[in-house]
Parts: structure tokens; C-alpha cells; sequence
């Protein structure tokens, strides 16, 4: 019989093969299991489970939801394998997380964002372009900042004005059809990145300001997103907590913050199961 250990290295490829990116349970599970190890268990039990996810001090509910929940899942597979394996019932440390309000900024709100971003430091200048890039792009496309920040230089076509997101929620990819005034901005913003940095360090669409080889950051968009929104004296709130960047992603098929109205646009949405079309439509109302 495999030990835990071994199980859990099959367990991990066979979901990432399926799939899943395991953000959590690679990180947890062998913490698990080396929890095992130290006490001399052989196989998974409830009160173990139980044990290792309370363990550390202080734990918020959704920790310990989310360290029992990765058990969980390992033990439905490792039951095939161990008789022995009990699976934790999912009434233990149930957690539902509040999601909070959504919030969409105004025509104004957006064009005071993206003015304080455009005054954002830096030694070379290219924070301040960046994102403002990256709010204008989260306002047109609707887009994930994590999609958005890993835009390589070959998913943005500018002369057929095609911007292509891959490997976002699911494993799809998305082709997003832009307008006019969105290819012009994005012109612009190469135009200026490569005037800083004429060899480019990174493949990477969005450059860091210092134009290191590595992709912009998850976190430093929601930094530069508090700094600006500090900056422009935005105070927004939904459920008592400040705006999040992700309040920006409102679809908008212009570039231009003065805006009212979103055109029709086609989105073509392509995965390795299916190919689908979906129209999208809406208005807005501008100040």
C-alpha cells in the first residue's frame, strides 16, 4: 500500500492534470501530512483533520474551513485506496463567505482614477502609463486583474484589435474585439514602454515601472489602485470595507470616460470542450 505521502503526490497530479491550479491544497496538504507524520498516524481520520485545522492560534473561520475543506477532498480520493480513511462530514467548520456589495464607479469617479493614477511616481515615468492602462483595461474589457496582468505582447493585436485572454477561470481563453479608441490608448502605452525600455526585459504585455524580467505583480495593481483612489479623495464603500480595484471592472466598449452608451460587442469564448458566442449589451449612464 502507498503511504500518504505517495498518495498525495498522485492525488496532486491527477487534479492539476484535471485541471485545477491547487493554490491552496499544494500548499496545505503537505503540511497535513507532515502533521500525520509527527503524531505516527498512518491514515486520515476526522479527529485528526479536526485537530491539524484548528490548530494554529487565532485561525479566522475561513482557514480553518479552507484547511478542512483541502482534507476533505484528499480523503474522498484516498478512500479508494485506505479502508481506514474517514472523510470529514461537511457539517464540520461550515463557512460561507459574505461576498461584498458590488459597487461600479461613475463616468466622473473613473476619470478621476485614472487622472491620479497618471500622477502615480516612479524613476522612469512608466507607473504612471501602466495603469493607467490597467484601470482603462479593467473599465473596457471587464476583465480579472490577474488576466489582465498576464497579457503577454503576442495576446494584444493592435491592427486587427483583438486582445486575447488565456488560461483565465475554467482554462478558458477569451477573444475580446476592441474599439477604436481602445486600440489607440494601447498604441500609445507601447509606444512610450518601449521608448523607456527599448529591449524588453519581459515578454509580459504590461511592464513593470522598474522593467524587470519578471510580470507585474497581482498585488502592486491593488496598491496603486489605493493609492490613486486616496489620491482622487475616493471614498466608496460596499459593507464597510474601501472599493476594491475590482469595482472598475464594469464593461465599457470605449476607451473614452465620457462615455453613455456601450455598443454591442461579440465575445468569443473558446475552451478545448466547446466554442460559444455570447453577446453582451448594456447602457451607461454617464455625469
Amino acid at each position: 500500500m502507498k503511504t500518504l505521502r505517495q498518495a498525495l503526490e498522485d492525488y496532486l497530479t491527477l487534479r492539476q492534470a484535471m485541471g485545477f491550479k491547487l493554490s491552496e491544497a499544494r500548499t496545505l496538504l503537505p503540511q497535513f501530512v507532515d502533521f500525520l507524520d509527527h503524531h505516527g498516524a498512518t491514515f486520515i481520520t476526522t479527529e485528526w483533520a479536526m485537530e491539524w485545522a484548528t490548530q494554529p492560534r487565532h485561525i479566522q473561520p475561513a482557514g480553518g474551513a479552507s484547511r478542512l475543506r483541502s482534507v476533505r477532498g484528499f480523503a474522498r480520493y484516498h478512500i479508494a485506496i485506505d479502508p481506514r480513511t474517514a472523510i470529514p462530514p461537511p457539517a464540520l467548520l461550515p463557512y460561507r463567505p459574505q461576498r461584498r456589495s458590488p459597487y461600479l464607479y461613475s463616468d466622473a469617479e473613473i476619470i478621476q482614477l485614472m487622472k491620479a493614477a497618471s500622477r502615480l511616481p516612479s524613476a522612469t515615468g512608466l507607473r504612471a502609463h501602466t495603469y493607467t492602462t490597467v484601470f482603462g483595461l479593467l473599465v473596457v474589457t471587464g476583465r480579472r486583474i490577474s488576466e489582465l496582468v498576464g497579457l503577454d505582447q503576442n495576446d494584444c493585436d493592435l491592427d486587427d484589435g483583438l486582445l486575447t485572454i488565456r488560461h483565465s477561470k475554467f482554462g478558458k481563453s477569451w477573444c475580446l474585439p476592441l474599439h477604436l479608441t481602445t486600440q489607440q490608448a494601447l498604441s500609445q502605452y507601447v509606444k512610450r514602454r518601449d521608448h523607456i525600455y527599448s529591449i524588453p526585459k519581459s515578454p509580459s504585455f504590461l511592464s513593470p515601472s522598474t522593467g524587470c524580467d519578471c510580470p507585474l505583480a497581482r498585488s502592486e495593481p491593488r496598491l496603486c489602485n489605493a493609492r490613486a483612489r486616496s489620491a482622487c479623495g475616493a471614498r466608496a464603500t460596499a459593507m464597510g470595507h474601501a472599493c476594491t480595484i475590482f469595482a472598475t471592472a464594469s464593461p465599457c466598449n470605449r476607451w473614452c470616460a465620457g462615455t453613455k452608451r456601450m455598443a454591442m460587442s461579440n465575445v468569443i469564448c473558446t475552451s478545448s470542450r466547446r466554442t460559444s458566442v455570447m453577446s453582451r449589451s448594456a447602457t451607461r449612464t454617464g455625469t
